[in-house]
Order: C-alpha cells, then structure tokens, then sequence
C-alpha cells in the first residue's frame, strides 16, 4: 500500500509533464498555416495584381474623369456631377436610350427564345442535329463588323435584294435608309448573328436533364409541350438566366455591328448609347462627359443584371418554398 501510495503521484505527474512534441506542436501548427497563407497568396497573388491593374484602376480613373470637364488633352477641371445631369438634359442621350432599349429587350427576348426552341427541336444526338447546331453557331465566331458589311452588301440602296427587285421593276425596299425598317433590320441581323451562342449553352444544359425523369413522365401520359414547359424547361432555368444577362448586358454595349451595318442612321433612328458615346462624345473631344455616359452605362448594365439575378433566386425560393 505505501509502495503504490507514492508511485500515484509520480505517474499523474509523469502523464502531466509535457512532452517536447507537444510543446512544439503548437508552433508547429503556425508554421503549416503561415506556409498555406503564403503558398495560397502566392498562386493568387499575380490574379489579383492583374485585376485590379486592368480593371480596378481604369474604372477608378474613368469615374475620377467623369467629374471632370476634359477634351483630352489639356489638363482636366472637377466640375462635380455637371456631366451626369447634362446626360437627362441630352436629347440625343435620350434618343439613344430609346434605340438601345427597343434593341436590349426585343432582342433578349428573341435570341433567349429563338435559341431555347432551337435546342429543344436539337437536343437530340445525331450527325444532323450537330449540323444544323453548327450552322447556328457559326455567324457567333465571325466579326460582328464583317456580319455587319455583309448584311449591308445584302440589305443596302444597291444591294443584292433590291437589285433583283429592280430587276422585276419593284419599288427598292429601304430595310437600311428607311426610319420604319431600318431598326428592326438591325434587330434581326443582331438576332441572326447572336442566337447562336444561347443554342450552345441550351443544348449543353439540355444533356443534364435525367433521361429517366422524361421517360417516367411520358409514361404517366405527358406530351412533348407539357414536358417541355413543366419539366425541362423550370430543370434548365438557371442556364436560362445566366443566358438572359449575358444578352441584356452584350446587348446594351451594342456598337461594333451598328457601325458596319447602318452607321447609326438613318437620322440617328439606330444610334445606340454605346455608339453615341464612342462615335459622337470621344470624336467630339468630349472626354469628360463620354466618360460619364461610359460609367452611367456599366451602372445601368450591373443593376439589370442584379435584378434578372434576384428575381430567378426569388422564384426559385418560392417554387422550393
């Protein structure tokens, strides 16, 4: 009894006393995490040097300029938020507004639909739907600037339709000199030349739906347009979204295929924002306010595109909900 009296005590604190393991073992773990924390700051330190040297500087700068009064050339002069109310006083701001708006909504809705359609009609895996995806694909990998003289080669005064009109003695249709028509021809060449890419995305998210899930559903007696609208279509929503900013925000930027194909005219009737700002405030020596339509436009752009975000994410709480 006495010898294990004094050997408790020995052994509690023989178990006690730390071993120099584990006194190291904190340190040791510092040392692991610094290395992680340099390792990981090394691999995305030269992303960020590049982010912020192409993109957070320029945009500090244009919005720096957009407060100023500067032809590019002398030196600039703040002049506060004077560029921004010229923008609601600008009639020709307001007409360009209206152009882009009629071409960012009639032609998202067009190129989303068109190329929804398009896919379902092609989602199946053969040599011809390859085909004709391929031909739909093909105009979205060319310059919109050669589609643009392309179509103008086509469409224009002395172009190949109204010269075979002429041909049959019919009155010249002014698709590109006439202020009725000439919008809407560049709404469809624009539809004609994007559509495309919304097909490619549609058909990839189409391979997703399970197989299974049609075929139980075609089982209980469902059509091709019920399974179409209650299955696949609500399934591949968030790729429909994802399409829906791509185009809204492409769209808005409208400017390389507008210069090739009409030029902005006639008298302006397809002068997008992104032309005037590009064609008429820079070529004008009017750095400082295209500045401030430049940065008005990427605002405008961010917010549409937050807002088509937050309402897919509110449907979908609700349809989960």
């Amino acid at each position: 009894m006495v010898e294990l009296a004094e050997l408790k005590p020995h052994r509690l604190h023989s178990v006690a006393a730390p071993t120099p393991t584990d006194a190291g073992s904190g340190s040791g773990r510092g040392r692991a995490r610094f290395r992680e924390a340099a390792v990981t700051l090394g691999m995305m330190g030269p992303a960020v040097l590049l982010y912020t040297v192409l993109t957070i500087v320029p945009v500090g700068v244009a919005v720096y300029l957009s407060f100023t009064d500067w032809d590019g050339f002398s030196t600039a002069k703040l002049i506060g938020w004077e560029n921004y109310k010229h923008l609601f006083d600008d009639p020709s701001s307001t007409d360009a507004w209206y152009v882009t708006a009629v071409i960012t909504v009639i032609g998202t809705v067009l190129m989303v639909g068109a190329g929804l359609v398009y896919a379902l009609i092609l989602k199946g895996r053969s040599r011809a739907n390859s085909f004709f995806r391929a031909v739909a694909y093909f105009p979205h990998v060319i310059s919109a600037l050669v589609l643009g003289y392309l179509w103008a080669a086509i469409l224009g005064t002395n172009g190949a339709v109204n010269n075979t009109l002429a041909k049959f003695g019919l009155e010249p249709i002014g698709f590109l000199f006439d202020e009725r028509f000439a919008l809407y021809t560049l709404i469809g060449v624009i539809v004609w030349a994007g559509f495309g890419f919304n097909v490619v995305l549609f058909v990839a998210a189409l391979q997703t739906v399970p197989a299974e899930l049609l075929e139980a559903a075609a089982i209980d007696g469902a059509g091709r347009r019920q399974i179409n609208l209650r299955i696949v279509i609500p399934m591949i929503a968030p790729v429909v979204t994802v399409a829906t900013v791509l185009n809204l925000v492409g769209l808005l930027r409208a400017y390389d295929i507008v210069v090739s194909l009409t030029g902005g005219g006639p008298a302006g009737s397809t002068q997008t924002f992104t032309y005037l700002i590009l064609a008429r405030s820079f070529e004008g020596t009017k750095v400082g306010y295209a500045t401030a339509q430049a940065v008005f436009l990427m605002i405008v752009s961010a917010v549409l595109a937050l807002v088509v975000t937050a309402l897919r994410n509110r449907q979908d709480q609700a349809a989960t909900g």
